[in-house]
């Protein structure tokens, strides 16, 4: 069992926990509305779509898919305590099977119902990259498998994991957590054997990561006394974390991340934590508005991934850094600035424009301030000041004096 302590280290944390279990209990109703849905439910709708297809043909029509439009803003709406969500009056994008532009995408999307319809039948899980391989010349490639697997969890509304596929997870995670998988293995993330199979061939390394599991929903017996979780932008990061053996001085904390754009499982393994353990969750990411982007996806969710916001978002998390002001604040030498390009200020005039900019007015300001400056830093900027600056003081101080916005 791991020890807990408790050190006036973590008396900011511990005031923000109180505050956020508040807001639970003031929103736990419209927190989760999701209901489960049932594997003959998702047989059934399958059945439905197939359904309609040979009643078209009965009638010597075309048949036609309707995928509800995942790219659109105009397709969404904002909710402070779930974030992006699919509006129900959702524009469509029609499939048909008479069209030379999108005949091959109705075969695919017909081809993938039917693997998914036996999975489901004899209740057996297969990878996104397992459906790839099926059928490699009909998919051309495994980004049409990814995005049609999203596409009819979307038209099906129902989870992805429903659908009995399984993604691939680029995602580690590290600290004071022990949980089971659906199959019985027990997981020690505070384990120095359990090493991320990615990275376990590099024997001098002291890792102590675990990746994330591709079936988040089949967890269970988590088990922590984490007093926060650190989600990390990069791995290069959270590598550094670990090297300096950050786990064990803010211990106990957990440590995740997506590597970059954070993947499905990642989300959803962020979202578990916070669901089983109502503890703070922190960002680190670059300050930049690509890191920005990373952190509102954790927080808010995506247009593309709309339809699944309760399970996925957030809203709780707060941005520890690195900050546009901490730049200033702790004069970061200007040779480990870098000058704003035209996309980072396109990308940064877009991010304000979000509609749960009006909800955060100090990340307002931050952004603000990055417009003003027009420079941007890497987290790895703080090596200017000291070679182990961000974890012996930037984030010990930012965590003991709640320098979080």
């Amino acid at each position: 069992m791991m020890a807990c302590r408790g050190t006036d280290l973590f008396s900011e944390i511990d005031m923000l926990r109180a505050e956020l279990l508040h807001n639970v209990e003031v929103t736990a109703d419209c927190q989760r509305v999701e209901e489960e849905i049932s594997q003959q439910d998702v047989l059934t709708r399958i059945e439905n779509i197939i359904l309609g297809i040979v009643t078209s043909l009965s009638k010597d029509e075309a048949p036609v898919l309707a995928l509800p439009n995942r790219s659109s803003w105009a397709n969404v709406s904002f909710d402070s305590a779930i974030g992006l969500q699919m509006s129900s009056g959702s524009s469509v994008t029609t499939i048909r099977s008479d069209c030379a532009l999108s005949v091959a995408k109705f075969a695919q999307i017909l081809k993938i119902l039917l693997v998914i319809y036996r999975l489901i039948q004899s209740n057996s899980y297969a990878t996104k990259r397992d459906i790839y391989y099926n059928n490699t010349q009909l998919f051309g490639s495994q980004k049409t498998v990814d995005g049609i697997v999203d596409d009819i969890s979307c038209m099906l509304k129902v989870p992805r994991r429903s659908l009995h596929v399984l993604a691939t997870c680029k995602g580690l995670i590290s600290g004071d957590l022990c949980y089971m998988e659906e199959d019985g293995t027990r997981i020690d993330c505070n384990s120095s054997s359990a090493v991320s199979s990615i990275n376990s061939r590099n024997k001098l390394a002291p890792l102590t990561a675990v990746a994330v599991s591709s079936n988040i929903d089949g967890i269970r017996n988590i088990v922590s006394c984490a007093k926060f979780v650190l989600i990390v932008e990069k791995d290069a990061t959270f590598q550094r974390l670990l090297d300096d053996d950050f786990c064990t001085k803010l211990s106990p904390c957990i440590i995740i991340t997506g590597k970059g754009v954070p993947d499905v499982n990642s989300r959803l393994m962020v979202r578990k934590l916070w669901d089983t353990l109502h503890i703070p969750i922190f960002a680190l990411v670059d300050a930049d508005p690509h890191g920005i982007e990373i952190m509102c996806i954790y927080k808010y969710g995506s247009v593309a991934m709309s339809f699944e916001a309760h399970s996925l978002t957030v809203p709780s998390v707060m941005w520890l850094g690195l900050l546009p002001s901490d730049l200033q604040r702790l004069r970061v030498p200007e040779d480990a600035l870098i000058p704003l390009t035209r996309t980072d200020e396109n990308k940064l005039t877009s991010l304000l424009k979000r509609p749960y900019l009006t909800s955060q007015p100090d990340w307002q300001k931050e952004m603000e301030l990055m417009q003003q400056t027009k420079v941007k830093a890497e987290i790895q900027s703080l090596a200017a000041i000291g070679p182990d600056y961000l974890t012996n003081i930037y984030l010990p101080n930012k965590l003991r004096y709640g320098g979080w916005v």
